[in-house]
């Protein structure tokens, strides 16, 4: 690896404003998935949409982000980190631009179809900036400044949408973005380094990131039309078929492409496997929390949108604060323990959320829960990370740490789609209090039982200790791992 003299110092002025645009652009994409979720209800009475409306506001993001964060990656170390990132941001700033001004549910999906291509383009460029661009020295601090900000700026999005969407309009949310973006679009071109990968693959795997995104949207698609066409719907069978079709096709090309996007042997390691199916289950379940909770806040106990995006506001401070420490006990002690326990508390956490109903109170009946769930992640999702990228050599870094992102995200993806279906909510409406409920306190069971699917198969594939040690690291972001590039090649 090579080292530049022009590498930057973390005191330094141009030091501090690079980070600045990394942690405003990744937070951009970060807070953007998570407070959209409060604006849901009012989307929903203003829109006049429907569940599967709802559920696509989500999922549209998703999917295109899901299906993209590896190319995203990969693009970045080919053609410049820099150029891509700025790329990705203003992409994502006309999307939002289009989401705010959206007249219909329908053009309000195709919206949200685009800005998780921008944010697919930005998310891994972030951080690969902030380790090719920083002196070794100094790079592991601005890392953690970069976790620390980026959490502090997950904790007020949610305070942030909330009161955007009660003083004003959920269009704000959207609009938002646009002149952050602006920001960080000036700060990068004047202030952010470029850097690339000389080593990076000439040709992409195109197979792969069409079949992987055929798959993926075919069972989205047919899990969400499911209760309002029914499960013997030929449209619904014809997707779901094709979702399956897709990732059989997914794997095959991947196992005959000579530059594989996921190359398939790194799951003959048994930590790394054994990782990310403990990752999917538990994202699966993260993802039908954080969908349906804010939801039953607001139209079943009767809370503001400002209220309801604060309710969860104690998981990203307990895990801002805590993960650190839980990642160290993780090294010391080995990942097994932590993995088990983390989601059988989270999973603790669920079966109390599920008993908020109407009129509960925050103190008495929130606050516990979230704060026992906060605890349960923080165990869990440190340990989790190190283990997913410390089972590979250091040559699959970055595929380590992208796989395993794109495997939380596929798992959120699929758990908005499928959990509502699962709970029962047929025909019934996501805005409507007495259709809601039973949905809601279902869905929390299901995903307290998987919580406790993902426990069990920490306690059974992961080793008492990884193969390696890892940089212990803040994590903040509850819906998804951090995405971590390769080792750092030479700037331009």
């Amino acid at each position: 690896m090579a080292v530049d003299d022009t590498l930057l110092r973390y005191r330094s002025a141009r030091g501090r404003w690079v980070l600045l645009a990394t942690v405003l652009g990744s937070a951009l994409a970060f807070i953007d998935a998570t407070v959209v979720n409060i604006a849901l209800p009012s989307i929903g009475r203003d829109l006049n949409a429907d569940a599967a409306g709802l559920q696509w506001t989500v999922n549209g993001y998703a999917l295109s982000l899901a299906a993209l964060v590896l190319l995203g990656g990969s693009l970045g170390d080919r053609f410049g980190r820099k150029r891509v990132f700025m790329i990705g941001i203003a992409w994502f700033a006309v999307a939002s631009l289009l989401c705010g001004l959206a007249p219909s549910i329908g053009l309000l999906i195709a919206a949200r179809v685009l800005q998780g291509i921008g944010g697919a383009l930005l998310t891994p460029g972030s951080l690969a900036i902030l380790e090719a661009s920083f002196d070794r020295e100094d790079r592991a601090r601005a890392i953690g400044a970069w976790s620390g900000l980026g959490g502090i700026g997950g904790a007020l999005g949610p305070f942030l949408g909330g009161w955007l969407v009660e003083a004003g309009s959920w269009r704000l949310v959207f609009l938002i973005n646009v002149p952050v973006a602006a920001f960080v679009l000036w700060a990068s071109a004047r202030h952010v380094p470029e850097s690339r990968d000389p080593a990076a693959a000439r040709r992409f795997d195109v197979a792969g990131i069409v079949t992987g995104a055929i798959g993926l949207g075919g069972l989205t698609y047919g899990f969400t039309a499911w209760p309002m066409r029914g499960g013997s719907d030929p449209v619904v069978l014809l997707s779901l078929a094709i979702g399956v079709a897709g990732l059989v096709a997914f794997v095959l090309a991947e196992r005959r492409s000579p530059q594989p996007m996921v190359p398939l042997e790194i799951f003959h390691h048994k930590a790394f496997t054994g990782a990310n199916l403990v990752t999917f289950l538990v994202y699966a379940a993260n993802g039908g929390v954080f969908f349906l909770f804010v939801i039953n806040l607001q139209v079943v106990a009767g809370y503001s949108p400002l209220t309801a995006g604060l309710a969860m506001l104690p998981v990203t401070v307990i895990m801002l604060l805590l993960s650190a420490r839980a990642g160290a006990l993780g090294q010391r002690i080995g990942p097994r323990i932590p993995m088990t326990v983390g989601p059988l508390i989270c999973a603790v956490a669920l079966l109390m959320m599920a008993m908020i109903g109407p009129d509960a109170s925050y103190l008495t009946d929130v606050l516990p829960s979230v704060i026992i769930f906060g605890l349960g992640l923080t165990a869990l999702v440190a340990p989790l990370t190190a283990t997913a990228l410390g089972s590979l050599d250091d040559a699959h870094a970055g595929i380590a740490s992208g796989v395993n992102n794109a495997v939380a995200r596929a798992a959120s993806l699929l758990a908005v789609a499928v959990l509502p279906l699962a709970a029962g909510l047929g025909v019934g409406s996501l805005t409507v209090a007495d259709q809601l409920q039973p949905v809601y306190r279902n869905t929390m069971l299901i995903c307290a039982g998987l919580m406790v699917g993902g426990a069990v198969l920490a306690f059974l594939l992961i080793p008492n200790r990884v193969v390696k040690p890892m940089p212990v690291r803040s994590f903040c972001d509850p819906c998804s791992p951090p995405v971590t590039s390769a080792p750092v090649a030479a700037q331009k």
